[in-house]
Protein backbone atom coordinates (compact mmCIF):
# COMPACT_ATOMS: atom_id res chain seq x y z
CA UNK A 1 0.00 0.00 0.00
CA UNK A 2 2.91 2.04 0.57
CA UNK A 3 4.42 1.98 -2.84
CA UNK A 4 1.02 3.27 -4.14
CA UNK A 5 0.60 5.77 -1.88
CA UNK A 6 4.40 7.04 -3.11
CA UNK A 7 3.34 6.70 -6.69
CA UNK A 8 0.69 8.49 -6.06
CA UNK A 9 2.16 11.26 -4.50
CA UNK A 10 4.67 11.94 -7.23
CA UNK A 11 2.00 12.01 -9.88
CA UNK A 12 0.34 14.99 -7.13
CA UNK A 13 3.78 16.91 -7.14
CA UNK A 14 4.39 19.75 -9.42
CA UNK A 15 7.57 20.74 -7.40
CA UNK A 16 11.23 21.19 -10.21
CA UNK A 17 13.41 19.97 -7.25
CA UNK A 18 13.86 16.34 -6.64
CA UNK A 19 10.68 14.18 -5.52
CA UNK A 20 13.11 12.54 -2.45
CA UNK A 21 14.19 16.93 -1.61
CA UNK A 22 10.56 17.85 -1.25
CA UNK A 23 9.29 14.30 0.94
CA UNK A 24 12.46 15.40 3.18
CA UNK A 25 11.33 19.36 3.44
CA UNK A 26 7.89 17.72 4.19
CA UNK A 27 8.24 15.80 6.82
CA UNK A 28 11.28 17.53 8.62
CA UNK A 29 13.69 14.78 8.17
CA UNK A 30 17.03 14.13 5.97
CA UNK A 31 18.01 12.98 2.78
CA UNK A 32 18.69 9.55 3.31
CA UNK A 33 15.42 8.67 6.22
CA UNK A 34 13.72 10.57 2.94
CA UNK A 35 14.96 7.80 0.62
CA UNK A 36 14.42 5.39 2.73
CA UNK A 37 10.64 6.07 2.78
CA UNK A 38 10.32 6.12 -0.96
CA UNK A 39 12.11 3.11 -1.58
CA UNK A 40 10.15 1.39 0.98
CA UNK A 41 13.53 0.29 3.32
CA UNK A 42 11.31 2.42 6.15
CA UNK A 43 7.63 2.36 6.67
CA UNK A 44 5.76 5.95 6.95
CA UNK A 45 4.46 6.74 10.35
CA UNK A 46 0.47 7.62 10.73
CA UNK A 47 1.94 11.11 11.52
CA UNK A 48 4.00 11.38 8.41
CA UNK A 49 1.09 10.20 6.39
CA UNK A 50 -1.19 12.71 7.72
CA UNK A 51 1.27 15.15 6.79
CA UNK A 52 1.96 13.94 3.53
CA UNK A 53 -1.86 14.13 2.60
CA UNK A 54 -2.07 17.15 3.95
CA UNK A 55 0.16 19.22 1.78
CA UNK A 56 -0.31 17.38 -1.10
CA UNK A 57 -4.10 18.10 -0.21
CA UNK A 58 -5.06 14.77 -0.27
CA UNK A 59 -8.15 13.43 1.63
CA UNK A 60 -8.03 10.59 4.73
CA UNK A 61 -10.20 9.27 2.13
CA UNK A 62 -7.97 9.05 -0.47
CA UNK A 63 -5.65 7.60 1.58
CA UNK A 64 -7.61 4.93 2.80
CA UNK A 65 -8.95 4.24 -1.12
CA UNK A 66 -5.07 3.74 -2.36
CA UNK A 67 -4.29 0.40 -2.44
CA UNK A 68 -8.23 -1.25 -2.79
CA UNK A 69 -9.24 -2.88 -5.26
CA UNK A 70 -13.13 -3.06 -4.96
CA UNK A 71 -13.93 -0.35 -2.30
CA UNK A 72 -13.72 3.65 -3.43
CA UNK A 73 -14.95 6.39 -1.04
CA UNK A 74 -17.43 9.10 -2.07
CA UNK A 75 -17.86 12.45 -0.46
CA UNK A 76 -21.30 13.32 0.55
CA UNK A 77 -23.01 17.00 -0.11
CA UNK A 78 -24.31 19.39 3.13
CA UNK A 79 -27.59 18.58 4.07
CA UNK A 80 -30.69 20.61 2.75
CA UNK A 81 -33.11 21.03 5.11
CA UNK A 82 -33.96 24.63 4.75
CA UNK A 83 -33.88 28.28 3.08
CA UNK A 84 -29.95 28.87 4.62
CA UNK A 85 -28.95 25.36 3.77
CA UNK A 86 -30.38 25.81 0.20
CA UNK A 87 -28.61 29.09 -0.45
CA UNK A 88 -25.32 27.43 0.67
CA UNK A 89 -25.68 25.07 -1.55
CA UNK A 90 -26.10 27.38 -4.54
CA UNK A 91 -23.19 29.28 -3.24
CA UNK A 92 -20.92 26.55 -2.84
CA UNK A 93 -21.89 24.97 -6.38
CA UNK A 94 -20.66 28.41 -7.45
CA UNK A 95 -17.18 28.04 -6.45
CA UNK A 96 -16.59 24.80 -7.52
CA UNK A 97 -17.46 25.74 -10.87
CA UNK A 98 -16.33 29.02 -11.28
CA UNK A 99 -12.68 27.72 -11.76
CA UNK A 100 -14.16 25.15 -14.75
CA UNK A 101 -15.40 28.09 -16.47
CA UNK A 102 -11.71 29.61 -16.57
CA UNK A 103 -10.62 25.97 -18.81
CA UNK A 104 -11.19 25.05 -22.12
CA UNK A 105 -10.73 21.90 -21.71
CA UNK A 106 -13.52 21.69 -19.16
CA UNK A 107 -16.73 19.68 -19.68
CA UNK A 108 -19.78 18.59 -18.32
CA UNK A 109 -22.14 15.40 -19.23
CA UNK A 110 -25.54 15.39 -17.94
CA UNK A 111 -27.75 12.06 -17.94
CA UNK A 112 -31.44 14.00 -17.22
CA UNK A 113 -33.67 12.13 -15.31
CA UNK A 114 -35.45 15.58 -15.04
CA UNK A 115 -34.82 18.92 -16.55
CA UNK A 116 -30.91 20.03 -15.72
CA UNK A 117 -30.95 22.22 -12.70
CA UNK A 118 -29.24 25.39 -14.73
CA UNK A 119 -32.32 25.55 -17.02
CA UNK A 120 -34.46 26.49 -13.95
CA UNK A 121 -32.24 28.55 -12.45
CA UNK A 122 -33.66 31.94 -14.02
CA UNK A 123 -35.49 35.07 -12.84
CA UNK A 124 -38.63 33.24 -13.75
CA UNK A 125 -42.03 31.52 -11.99
CA UNK A 126 -40.40 28.11 -12.15
CA UNK A 127 -37.36 28.78 -10.46
CA UNK A 128 -39.43 30.29 -7.97
CA UNK A 129 -41.77 27.28 -7.63
CA UNK A 130 -38.63 24.28 -8.23
CA UNK A 131 -37.57 26.09 -4.94
CA UNK A 132 -40.40 25.85 -2.94
CA UNK A 133 -40.85 22.09 -4.22
CA UNK A 134 -37.02 21.46 -3.10
CA UNK A 135 -37.84 23.14 0.23
CA UNK A 136 -41.59 21.44 0.40
CA UNK A 137 -39.49 17.81 0.46
CA UNK A 138 -36.74 18.78 2.28
CA UNK A 139 -38.03 21.26 5.31
CA UNK A 140 -39.70 19.44 7.83
CA UNK A 141 -41.69 22.44 8.90
CA UNK A 142 -42.59 23.36 4.64
CA UNK A 143 -43.45 19.40 4.37
CA UNK A 144 -45.76 19.44 7.94
CA UNK A 145 -47.80 23.23 6.92
CA UNK A 146 -49.66 23.81 4.54
CA UNK A 147 -48.00 26.83 3.15
CA UNK A 148 -49.15 27.36 -0.64
CA UNK A 149 -46.88 28.44 -3.63
CA UNK A 150 -48.93 31.62 -3.95
CA UNK A 151 -47.68 32.67 -0.38
CA UNK A 152 -44.57 31.41 -0.13
CA UNK A 153 -43.45 33.23 -3.61
CA UNK A 154 -43.60 36.96 -1.72
CA UNK A 155 -41.13 35.27 1.30
CA UNK A 156 -38.34 33.98 -0.79
CA UNK A 157 -35.31 35.86 0.31
CA UNK A 158 -33.35 38.18 -2.26
CA UNK A 159 -30.15 36.87 -1.44
CA UNK A 160 -31.10 33.08 -2.37
CA UNK A 161 -31.96 34.19 -5.70
CA UNK A 162 -29.69 35.77 -6.18
CA UNK A 163 -27.67 32.80 -5.42
CA UNK A 164 -29.90 30.70 -7.73
CA UNK A 165 -29.78 33.09 -11.06
CA UNK A 166 -25.57 33.31 -10.36
CA UNK A 167 -25.69 29.55 -10.15
CA UNK A 168 -27.45 29.13 -13.75
CA UNK A 169 -25.39 32.15 -15.15
CA UNK A 170 -22.37 30.55 -14.24
CA UNK A 171 -23.29 27.19 -16.44
CA UNK A 172 -23.21 29.59 -19.25
CA UNK A 173 -19.67 29.13 -19.83
CA UNK A 174 -19.13 25.66 -20.14
CA UNK A 175 -19.41 23.47 -22.56
CA UNK A 176 -21.87 20.55 -22.07
CA UNK A 177 -23.27 17.61 -23.33
CA UNK A 178 -27.06 16.25 -22.59
CA UNK A 179 -28.87 13.34 -22.69
CA UNK A 180 -32.40 13.46 -22.46
CA UNK A 181 -35.59 11.27 -23.44
CA UNK A 182 -39.41 11.53 -24.03
CA UNK A 183 -39.50 11.39 -20.15
CA UNK A 184 -37.08 13.97 -18.88
CA UNK A 185 -40.28 16.60 -18.13
CA UNK A 186 -42.62 14.58 -16.41
CA UNK A 187 -41.09 15.29 -13.29
CA UNK A 188 -42.07 19.11 -13.47
CA UNK A 189 -44.99 18.60 -15.01
CA UNK A 190 -46.13 16.20 -12.20
CA UNK A 191 -45.04 18.35 -9.63
CA UNK A 192 -47.10 20.90 -11.03
CA UNK A 193 -50.05 18.62 -11.19
CA UNK A 194 -49.79 17.50 -7.66
CA UNK A 195 -49.78 20.78 -6.05
CA UNK A 196 -52.46 21.93 -8.26
CA UNK A 197 -54.61 19.42 -7.19
CA UNK A 198 -53.58 19.69 -3.51
CA UNK A 199 -54.84 23.40 -4.01
CA UNK A 200 -51.44 24.53 -2.82
CA UNK A 201 -50.59 26.10 -6.31
CA UNK A 202 -53.41 28.48 -7.93
CA UNK A 203 -54.27 28.31 -11.32
CA UNK A 204 -53.31 31.73 -12.55
CA UNK A 205 -49.66 30.70 -11.04
CA UNK A 206 -49.66 27.18 -12.30
CA UNK A 207 -50.24 28.69 -16.33
CA UNK A 208 -47.24 30.63 -16.10
CA UNK A 209 -45.20 27.88 -14.88
CA UNK A 210 -46.12 26.10 -17.73
CA UNK A 211 -45.02 29.23 -19.77
CA UNK A 212 -41.75 29.23 -18.43
CA UNK A 213 -41.62 25.46 -19.01
CA UNK A 214 -42.41 26.04 -22.53
CA UNK A 215 -39.69 28.50 -23.06
CA UNK A 216 -37.10 26.07 -21.55
CA UNK A 217 -37.96 23.63 -24.12
CA UNK A 218 -37.74 25.90 -26.94
CA UNK A 219 -34.31 27.42 -25.12
CA UNK A 220 -33.02 23.65 -25.62
CA UNK A 221 -33.90 23.46 -28.89
CA UNK A 222 -32.22 26.07 -29.96
CA UNK A 223 -29.27 25.42 -28.49
CA UNK A 224 -29.40 21.96 -30.14
CA UNK A 225 -29.35 23.60 -33.43
CA UNK A 226 -26.96 26.24 -33.16
CA UNK A 227 -24.54 24.20 -30.84
CA UNK A 228 -23.85 26.43 -28.41
CA UNK A 229 -24.77 27.46 -25.42
CA UNK A 230 -27.22 30.71 -25.86
CA UNK A 231 -25.69 33.47 -23.81
CA UNK A 232 -22.37 32.31 -23.29
CA UNK A 233 -19.97 34.63 -24.06
CA UNK A 234 -17.03 32.19 -24.61
CA UNK A 235 -19.00 30.11 -27.15
CA UNK A 236 -19.59 27.06 -24.72
CA UNK A 237 -20.44 23.91 -26.52
CA UNK A 238 -23.98 21.98 -26.59
CA UNK A 239 -24.85 18.74 -27.60
CA UNK A 240 -27.87 17.35 -26.74
CA UNK A 241 -28.47 13.55 -27.28
CA UNK A 242 -31.89 11.17 -27.17
CA UNK A 243 -31.20 8.29 -25.61
CA UNK A 244 -34.15 5.31 -25.66
CA UNK A 245 -32.45 3.01 -24.35
CA UNK A 246 -31.27 3.67 -20.74
CA UNK A 247 -33.08 5.33 -18.26
CA UNK A 248 -31.66 8.48 -17.41
CA UNK A 249 -30.32 9.11 -14.17
CA UNK A 250 -29.66 12.46 -13.20
CA UNK A 251 -25.66 11.88 -12.83
CA UNK A 252 -23.47 14.46 -13.62
CA UNK A 253 -19.89 14.20 -15.15
CA UNK A 254 -17.29 16.95 -15.20
CA UNK A 255 -14.29 16.58 -17.07
CA UNK A 256 -10.77 18.31 -17.69
CA UNK A 257 -7.72 17.35 -19.40
CA UNK A 258 -6.23 16.51 -16.09
CA UNK A 259 -8.94 15.07 -13.78
CA UNK A 260 -12.77 13.78 -14.12
CA UNK A 261 -15.24 13.09 -11.58
CA UNK A 262 -18.85 12.84 -11.39
CA UNK A 263 -21.89 13.11 -9.05
CA UNK A 264 -24.83 10.54 -8.05
CA UNK A 265 -27.69 12.09 -6.57
CA UNK A 266 -29.40 10.30 -3.88
CA UNK A 267 -31.85 12.43 -2.38
CA UNK A 268 -33.50 15.58 -4.34
CA UNK A 269 -30.60 17.62 -4.28
CA UNK A 270 -28.04 15.99 -1.95
CA UNK A 271 -25.43 14.21 -4.07
CA UNK A 272 -21.89 11.43 -3.48
CA UNK A 273 -19.16 13.08 -5.43
CA UNK A 274 -17.03 10.44 -6.96
CA UNK A 275 -12.99 11.09 -8.01
CA UNK A 276 -11.74 7.69 -7.79
CA UNK A 277 -10.31 7.90 -11.44
CA UNK A 278 -10.33 4.41 -12.37
CA UNK A 279 -14.28 4.38 -11.60
CA UNK A 280 -14.08 8.15 -13.35
CA UNK A 281 -12.54 6.38 -16.49
CA UNK A 282 -15.63 3.55 -16.39
CA UNK A 283 -18.32 6.03 -16.15
CA UNK A 284 -16.48 8.10 -19.08
CA UNK A 285 -16.72 5.23 -21.39
CA UNK A 286 -20.16 4.55 -20.08
CA UNK A 287 -21.35 7.93 -20.93
CA UNK A 288 -19.27 7.18 -24.83
CA UNK A 289 -21.18 3.93 -25.22
CA UNK A 290 -24.26 6.11 -24.47
CA UNK A 291 -23.82 8.32 -26.84
CA UNK A 292 -23.25 5.50 -29.74
CA UNK A 293 -26.40 4.01 -28.86
CA UNK A 294 -28.46 7.79 -28.66
CA UNK A 295 -29.12 10.15 -31.79
CA UNK A 296 -27.15 13.39 -31.61
CA UNK A 297 -30.12 15.94 -32.15
CA UNK A 298 -28.59 17.94 -34.56
CA UNK A 299 -27.23 15.53 -36.88
CA UNK A 300 -30.82 13.21 -36.95
CA UNK A 301 -32.34 15.13 -39.16
CA UNK A 302 -35.31 18.08 -38.88
CA UNK A 303 -37.83 15.43 -38.88
CA UNK A 304 -36.84 13.31 -35.70
CA UNK A 305 -35.83 16.81 -33.62
CA UNK A 306 -38.78 18.43 -34.17
CA UNK A 307 -40.90 15.05 -33.23
CA UNK A 308 -38.91 15.08 -30.02
CA UNK A 309 -39.57 18.60 -28.95
CA UNK A 310 -43.00 18.46 -30.17
CA UNK A 311 -43.85 15.70 -28.05
CA UNK A 312 -42.66 17.78 -24.98
CA UNK A 313 -44.82 20.56 -26.21
CA UNK A 314 -47.85 18.32 -26.77
CA UNK A 315 -47.18 17.20 -22.88
CA UNK A 316 -47.46 20.86 -21.79
CA UNK A 317 -50.26 21.95 -23.24
CA UNK A 318 -52.27 18.39 -22.36
CA UNK A 319 -51.09 19.87 -18.75
CA UNK A 320 -52.22 23.37 -19.47
CA UNK A 321 -55.72 21.68 -20.84
CA UNK A 322 -56.17 19.66 -17.71
CA UNK A 323 -55.27 23.07 -15.15
CA UNK A 324 -57.85 25.05 -17.20
CA UNK A 325 -60.64 22.73 -17.31
CA UNK A 326 -59.51 21.09 -14.07
CA UNK A 327 -60.23 18.02 -14.70
CA UNK A 328 -59.02 14.35 -14.35
CA UNK A 329 -55.79 13.84 -16.40
CA UNK A 330 -52.81 11.63 -17.26
CA UNK A 331 -50.20 13.43 -19.71
CA UNK A 332 -48.15 9.97 -21.00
Amino acid sequence: MQNQFIRYLKEKSTSTSSFVDEIATVLDIGYDAAYRRINMKTNLTLEESVKLAKYYKISLNKLYEVGSQNTILAEKSPIIANEKHLEDYFSKSIENLKPLTQLKSASILYSAKDIPLFYTLKDSYITRYKIYVWLKLTNKEMTKNKVSFDDFINTIPKSLLDRAFELGETYNYIGITEFWNDNTINGTLQQIIYFFESQLLSKDLALKICDDLEDIIHHVEEQTIQQSIINSKNNASYNLYKSDLLTMSNIIMVKTTHKKAFFVPYTVLEYLKIENQDTCNIMDDFFSKQMTNSKLLVHSGEKDRTLFFNRMHQKVNKLRDRITIDETFDFE
